[in-house]
């Protein structure tokens, strides 16, 4: 695996996924948000075009849909460079899959809220903006984060529209090499600290979302266990002391 590889072909192609997935991310979570609001629209006919969106998008292969893209498409009048036909399909995609997670975060909001904001005379984007999404930003972001890691392992597929990622780099180092096990391993590797970055950016962006409507987060077995232990055995000791007394 020469040097003169890694600096032409490899750490571009790092360079080339987290354009992808920055790129299909924004795009996705313009359509989780659009459409998961829109399903929640009181005028049925929203509600209805918006359903239908996620429904199709949601059962459609993103493999597929950016074969469409890029090979179909173009005979349609439309065409598409690589980059872009695969970051609208991971997008289009995936974004059906956030706007589940909207929609249901939205409803788990409690109704008391929703008519608080009603008895305070709050219009609907009112509401939605000061009462609603604040409360269910803090259930959203793990769903979404889990979404941006499979978002970012579906990236691999633009390399088979010739879009030079690190798969499609690995894929030229195997050829040229023969080296299959040190390439391939390499590549899992670098999804894994790409994914790892992410979880732990995410993990932030929680803990500051629950901050912000007044939770704490979720303390870890082991402290809960020794609190609970200390707890348990300040109990006792206040129950001595009561015995003595």
């Amino acid at each position: 695996m020469s040097s003169e590889f890694l600096t032409t072909w490899f750490l571009p192609g790092v360079w080339v996924t987290v354009q992808v997935t920055v790129y299909a991310a924004a795009l996705g979570a313009a359509i989780s948000f659009g459409i998961g609001l829109a399903r929640g629209s009181r005028y049925w006919i929203v509600r209805f075009v918006a359903g239908i969106y996620f429904e199709v998008f949601r059962g459609m292969s993103a493999l597929v849909l950016m074969f469409w893209m890029f090979f179909a498409l173009p005979l349609l009048g439309w065409q598409l460079v690589p980059m872009w036909a695969g970051v609208s399909a991971l997008g289009l995609t995936y974004g059906a899959y956030g706007s589940e997670v909207v929609r249901g975060s939205l409803a788990g909001v409690a109704p008391a809220q929703r008519e608080a904001g009603i008895a305070l005379n709050f219009s609907r984007w009112q509401r939605l903006r000061l009462i609603e999404l604040p409360q269910a930003w803090p259930e959203m972001v793990p769903p979404f984060n889990n979404l941006l890691i499979e978002l970012l392992k579906g990236t691999a597929l633009v390399s088979v529209i010739t879009v030079a990622d690190m798969t499609f780099a690995g894929n030229l180092l195997r050829l040229g090499t023969n080296e299959t096990t040190p390439v391939y391993t390499l590549l899992l590797v670098l999804y894994f600290v790409l994914a790892f970055v992410i979880t732990r950016g995410m993990r932030l962006l929680e803990r500051r979302a629950k901050a912000g409507v007044g939770q704490r987060p979720a303390k870890t077995p082991g402290v809960t266990r020794r609190l609970g232990t200390r707890g348990e055995s300040l109990q006792a000791g206040s129950r001595s002391a009561g015995g003595v007394r």
